[in-house]
């Protein structure tokens, strides 16, 4: 005679929160709730049913009200890259506008292959009191809300029509986010009634659970095609992307590299997988990378991709390698391991490499190929020290640039503290200028470009690091453009106590798109703040006192060497300190280091500058591999 099963009745709610409660991973030996806790916004549809469940669970699972729903998602998103995808946090927010606010996040989280779970209000699904607040209507179909957007932005996507289907939806969602090849948001739809509605739910649903981070061991028959390609290579060059991080893979990376004497470049996502001075770190590679990485990258007959999607930043536009290159990509996911018609290795990057360096046995580079690299490597870090230098050779004062900045805060940081950067032109100048002082030290946020991450980001990433690095600070660098699109989270930082250090470098606008924008032969329009179309003479926004306004701490500087005394008192302080400072809009660029880049530019126009742009862009075309 069966047994029966033992049940306990809980709302749909409830289940969900009770069960991500008892979710748990092992990380160094220590046993932590997977599920570090969440961000949310109330509103009618997630409140009254949700709101009372996680009040219940706060402990466990404690709960950050963010001040947009935008941008604590992001936070969401940043805290699951600091901890290496290996935690996660949820994003919960009532049906419409709350709930469409998400979707940047959900895209950031997408591109990047980074865990985030979307709790998010849905419409009734009795449809009795249709139609509801904020209910935007599909008149040729009842079924479709605005939650149908995440369909575009998420690995996995449902909407919780019964209580019960959360036993087998829950699960699968966080398979999602803990799986190395899929991972990317997780989004579940809560439509108002259910949530409340009850269910005898089997008590083994909520048993405690360790989860297991899968490490996927490469085929040996691909292991052995793409010894067979690197044993052949006499000019081998390894990119190192942010897969290699997430593996952590580090140490085996640099074993290889060490063994069989191969350069190695890195990508914008995996800045920081080798120090600024280890011998074979031959600098960023792509369209804003170094002059030393695409000279390589241009004369390798092999190029080996450690887990990098190989994004057009990173290929310039898949110009940086020569057309007879071979490429050999060692990659978790089976789509990134296999484009531009590469020899696939799949499986996860530490056991991938540790494979791949025993079995290239005791093949090394010619000391030709090592020496050409250290040679663009000196050459290069010759060029960063000149760029960063805030005085000319004659010793004047030069105006303050982005470079200038990042080589003043790189000089003063602490070895372990993370910095934090996106869009605009911030991405460019940190891959190109930053110094890596520790492994996995650089959040730069250019997977899917978005402005206004850098500050939220920073909030996310400092809740991850106070739990094991509470000494050591997250340092945002962000331009004004970026700061006036999302600022709320210095206030969140503030009443969290998860202090920032927030570099604002003010350049009158949108300045590197105007720098695009002038590159193509068009007039500045609608990028400066100069050049918009205004009903008052332009003027600069008082950063430092809307900080202060906000809570945190700040100050306006006016040269690099005030800047770095500001910084000193921005370490020193306990809560989050805003630096202020104006960087030069037109020339100070970095200008070395760059590849081609796709865009498109008008083949027809009344502008002779624009024409002839055209045909300046478009003759480097002859460069671009077409497919192979």
């Amino acid at each position: 005679m069966s047994v029966p099963t033992k049940t306990i009745r809980l709302t749909m709610a409830q289940a969900i929160i009770r069960y991500l409660a008892n979710q748990y991973v092992e990380i160094d030996g220590e046993r932590v709730r997977l599920c570090a806790g969440g961000f949310g916004i109330f509103g009618h549809g997630n409140v009254t049913c949700l709101g009372e469940a996680l009040y219940q669970h706060r402990e466990e699972l404690p709960l950050y009200r963010g001040q947009n729903e935008q941008s604590m998602a992001m936070a969401a998103v940043a805290y699951a890259k600091q901890k290496l995808r290996q935690r996660f946090m949820f994003a919960t927010s009532s049906a419409g506008p709350g709930t469409t606010n998400i979707l940047t996040a959900a895209g950031i989280a997408h591109t990047n292959r980074l865990p985030l779970l979307l709790l998010c209000g849905d419409t009734f699904i009795t449809r009795l009191p249709d139609p509801v607040l904020q209910q935007v209507e599909h008149f040729n179909n009842p079924t479709i809300s605005v939650n149908d957007a995440f369909k575009c932005v998420s690995r996995y996507w449902d909407r919780i029509t019964h209580p019960a289907q959360i036993i087998q939806s829950l699960p699968a969602a966080i398979n999602t986010l803990i799986d190395p090849a899929d991972c990317g948001p997780a989004f579940l739809g809560l439509p108002q009634d259910v949530q409340g509605w009850a269910y005898d739910y089997p008590e083994t649903f909520f048993a405690e659970k360790t989860h297991c981070m899968r490490r996927v061991t490469p085929d040996e028959r691909e292991i052995s095609d793409a010894v067979d390609v690197l044993k052949s290579a006499k000019r081998p060059l390894i990119i190192a992307g942010g897969g290699v991080q997430y593996s952590g893979a580090e140490a085996e990376l640099t074993a290889l590299a060490e063994k069989h004497n191969i350069p190695v470049v890195e990508t914008i996502a995996g800045r920081a997988n080798l120090l600024f001075d280890h011998a074979l770190n031959c600098g960023p590679i792509g369209v804003t990378g170094s002059n030393s990485a695409n000279t390589l990258a241009e004369q390798a007959d092999v190029v080996f991709a450690v887990g990098t999607r190989l994004q057009d930043f990173t290929t310039g536009s898949w110009t940086v390698f020569s057309h007879d290159a071979k490429i050999v990509s060692l990659n978790v996911a089976r789509h990134d391991a296999s484009k531009h018609l590469s020899t696939p290795v799949v499986g996860d990057a530490r056991k991938g490499l540790a494979l791949l360096n025993d079995a290239l046995g005791d093949y090394r580079t010619d000391k030709s190929w090592s020496d050409l690299a250290a040679s663009e490597r000196t050459a290069w870090n010759a060029y960063v020290d000149d760029n960063i230098d805030p005085t000319d050779k004659a010793g004047n004062n030069r105006p303050a640039s982005y470079a200038q900045v990042i080589g003043k805060v790189n000089e003063l940081c602490d070895p372990n503290d993370r910095v934090v950067a996106a869009a605009g032109g911030l991405p460019a100048e940190v891959t190109a200028n930053w110094r890596t002082k520790s492994i996995g030290s650089v959040d730069v946020e250019f997977g899917f470009s978005c402005m206004g991450y850098e500050i939220a980001g920073g909030w996310g990433a400092r809740i991850a690091q106070a739990e094991k690095q509470k000494d050591q600070d997250t340092i945002v660098f962000t331009g004004d453009g970026s700061y006036l699109m999302l600022n709320s989270d210095i206030y969140s930082s503030v009443l969290t106590g998860m202090k920032m250090i927030v570099l604002v470098c003010d350049n009158g606008g949108f300045a590197v798109i105007n720098k695009l924008q002038k590159n193509t032969g068009n007039q500045s329009f609608n990028n400066l703040i100069e050049d918009c179309n205004l009903a008052v003479e332009p003027f600069a926004v008082d950063f430092e006192a809307h900080a202060k306004s906000m809570g945190a701490a700040g100050e306006t500087v006016h040269s690099i060497a005030e800047l770095g005394e500001a910084f000193g008192r921005a370490k020193a302080s306990s809560k989050t300190y805003v630096i202020c400072i104006q960087v030069d809009a037109h020339d100070g660029w970095t200008q070395e280091g760059h590849s081609w880049w796709e865009v498109g530019t008008p083949s027809v126009s009344e502008d002779p500058s624009v024409l002839k742009a055209h045909e300046d862009w478009e003759s480097d075309r002859g460069r671009q591999r077409k497919g192979v």
